[in-house]
């Protein structure tokens, strides 16, 4: 066998990397930002937006591209990645995410780790407007945007905050996928929003909504859970997420209102973090499905 003698980066295919500050001020963002090689359709690309990006663009990307070659297979076509991230080099960035991704008001939290910042929660109408006033212009500077297919993906409290972008600036996204989301945190917080939703639904609102849970976020503990020494913690825990009962019930309240289609999606054999990849990949389905009569048009373009 024989190997180079010098590595090389494994890059993920065209994808760039932004660190963007906001007007406003503040920390950037670490926008991943994945554009098909082909021309834009003439409609332009459908675009899908995801938060916790370090963690998700590589997968999304891959999942795009190994499907997107044969839409007659797998329905699925090409599209835009962006991914919103942090300049770090870790997959999260817990103090920051707690804060962009958590609905006002928000509380305080006792630090992570020892000699570090107080956790705190409620920016997310800070994050969403970023997303919308300055981020989504941004992109569609880049390359060709199809401002009716775009849509916006969150896994545990980017579910949550996918819901908070549902409830709060409705007609923002054409598609919500809210994987495990946190319903439950701070005492469901996120119903007062629901709430003022349901109460003045927007006229023409067309919206599909798409939530999830893995089995082993059920009452039923992952078989490498039990009899481990945090067992029963664990099903304490379980009694206050609750996570595949509260979403489960989200999808169908919010399927009973007019314009939106939502349905609840549980994996087998996915716990709370394994999850991701399966809802990622499901996210690039829904954002990029292939409309009817499509589909050649989709395979003509070269790659």
């Amino acid at each position: 066998m024989t190997v180079s003698p010098q590595a090389s980066p494994a890059l993920i295919a065209d994808t760039t990397m932004h660190d963007i500050v906001p007007v406003g001020g503040g920390d950037p963002w670490r926008v991943f930002i994945h554009v098909p090689s082909g021309p834009a359709p003439e409609a332009g690309w459908p675009v899908l937006y995801m938060t916790d990006g370090n963690a998700v663009i590589a997968t999304a990307v891959d999942a795009m591209r190994a499907q997107a070659f044969y839409p007659l297979g797998t329905n699925v076509g090409w599209g835009v990645i962006v991914a919103i991230g942090y300049p770090v080099e870790s997959a999260y960035d817990p103090l920051r995410r707690s804060w962009d991704l958590g609905p006002p008001p928000g509380k305080t939290y006792p630090p992570f780790y020892e000699g570090t910042s107080e956790v705190r929660t409620g920016g997310a109408g800070d994050f969403l407007a970023f997303i919308e006033d300055e981020l989504k212009p941004w992109v569609a500077g880049r390359t060709r945007i199809d401002g009716k297919r775009q849509a916006l993906y969150g896994h545990s409290f980017g579910g949550l905050f996918a819901l908070y972008a549902l409830f709060t600036r409705p007609l923002s996204f054409r598609t919500f996928i809210a994987a495990s989301p946190a319903i439950y945190w701070e005492d469901r917080a996120i119903d007062r929003f629901l709430e003022t939703f349901e109460a003045a639904v927007p006229d023409g609102l067309t919206a599909d909504v798409i939530l999830s849970a893995g089995e082993y976020e059920t009452g039923k503990l992952a078989p490498f859970q039990i009899g481990a020494d945090d067992e029963q913690k664990r099903l304490e825990q379980k009694k206050l997420t609750r996570t595949d009962e509260f979403a489960r019930a989200m999808a169908e309240r919010l399927d009973a209102l007019p314009g939106i289609r939502a349905s609840f999606e549980l994996h087998a054999g996915e716990n709370h973090m394994s999850i991701l990849p399966v809802t990622v990949n499901r996210a690039v389905q829904a954002a990029f499905e292939v409309r009817q009569g499509n589909i050649a048009a989709a395979e003509r373009l070269p790659r």
